[in-house]
């Protein structure tokens, strides 16, 4: 009995001290790098509209390949389907490098991605704040 225990407890530690944090984030700062490096194709706030990209009002949380009328990429709308949410990891994922994620999309092609872990954390700081 006491052996199981510590093979959990082994198991909970290893996995508590490996599994990626994303720091905290500024929105402040995330927002003046969302301007910066996403505002040219997606837009957020009350009035947001489609732009190159769908509007990412609420995408914390939201399902891959929602917003309505928007001509997502086939691997877009296939991680749609197949019920891919945008949680705080997958955008920062996402952002850090998407043509790791899907190497032939739009947003793949068009955008090398953010390397600064930081000013990714920013950013996804500011987009929880535009539900």
């Amino acid at each position: 009995m006491r052996k199981s225990s510590l093979v959990g407890l082994s198991v909970a530690v290893f996995f508590g001290m490996t599994a990626p944090t994303l720091a905290a984030g500024d929105a402040e700062a995330g927002k003046a790098a969302f301007t910066a490096k996403c505002g040219i194709c997606h837009q957020v706030g009350p009035n947001a509209q489609t732009l190159v990209g769908p509007e990412l009002n609420g995408i914390v949380g939201r399902k891959a390949a929602a917003v309505e009328g928007f001509a997502y990429s086939p691997g877009m709308k296939k991680l749609g389907d197949e019920g891919y949410v945008w949680t705080e990891e997958h955008i920062d994922s996402w952002i850090a490098d998407p043509k790791a994620l899907l190497p032939t999309s739009v947003m793949a092609l068009a955008f090398q991605g953010i390397p600064d872990a930081d000013e990714r954390a920013n950013i996804i700081a500011y987009l929880k704040t535009q539900q």
